[in-house]
């Protein structure tokens, strides 16, 4: 089991309630208005973990398929897709231009994401659609602070973004029409750092990251104290390429 693996199915149990954002319904419409999705279609769920994005399409294509490594999470997927498929983003078994259209939130963070970016575009058809819902930095002010809040949060990660990252990651794998929005949600840093894979003091470590944060870190993630807890401004890019 690889370190991803292993973070993921440590977090299994409780991954829908770890973080406000996994279940919102505002990022959910926003990521399906992206996808525009039409129900003769076939939709690829990369990463599709327990099946939070999986579940908003169902009944709106044709098929759903979720594509994921960790069976502690797929596994709860199987109510929400119509096809489950257990493997590697970056070699996905798929024949080409099998899929209309390509979702993957938070998850070509945890992988060689140009190999992935470049499946994605392989399996999509042509005139097809991908969508990447990703965490971010702001920007070069607070990239440094919140790419270690990141990493504090989730050592399996491998690549942080900013919003033109991304852009830039689809149209080299060829996508046109490369086009991106942003989506706020205030999460609570304390319940979003205990995530059940990491150690008390790692847990520490973040949320002295906003204790001791530059005054560029505390305004653009909008850093306040609700009531003794931390709250952040987290920012997703919901990124749209055409094949």
């Amino acid at each position: 089991m690889n370190l991803v693996q292993t973070h993921f199915s440590d977090r299994a149990g409780q991954y829908d309630r770890s973080s406000r954002w996994c279940t919102d319904a505002a990022l959910a419409a926003a990521t399906v208005a992206a996808v525009a999705p039409q129900p003769s279609q076939r939709l690829l769920d990369v990463a599709c973990g327990t099946g939070l994005v999986s579940r908003h399409f169902k009944g709106k294509v044709a098929e759903v398929v979720g594509l994921d490594l960790t069976p502690a999470m797929f596994a709860q997927a199987k109510p929400h897709v119509d096809k489950l498929v257990e493997g590697d983003a970056t070699r996905m078994p798929f024949a080409n231009a099998e899929f209309d259209a390509v979702v993957c939130r938070q998850g070509i963070q945890f992988m060689n994401d140009g190999a992935a970016a470049d499946e994605m575009v392989r399996v999509t058809k042509p005139g097809g659609r991908i969508v990447l819902v990703h965490l971010c930095a702001y920007g070069p002010e607070d990239k440094a602070e919140y790419f270690e809040v990141l990493r504090l949060r989730n050592p399996a990660r491998k690549n942080f973004y900013l919003r033109e990252d991304l852009s830039y990651l689809l149209a080299k794998s060829g996508c046109s029409r490369v086009q991106s929005t942003d989506f706020m949600i205030d999460e609570d840093v304390g319940a979003w750092a205990d995530n059940g894979a990491i150690d008390d003091a790692r847990q520490s470590e973040l949320l002295a990251v906003y204790q001791k944060g530059s005054p560029a870190f505390l305004k653009h993630h909008a850093v306040r104290n609700e009531e003794g807890r931390v709250i952040d401004r987290m920012l997703f890019a919901i990124t749209t390429g055409i094949v």
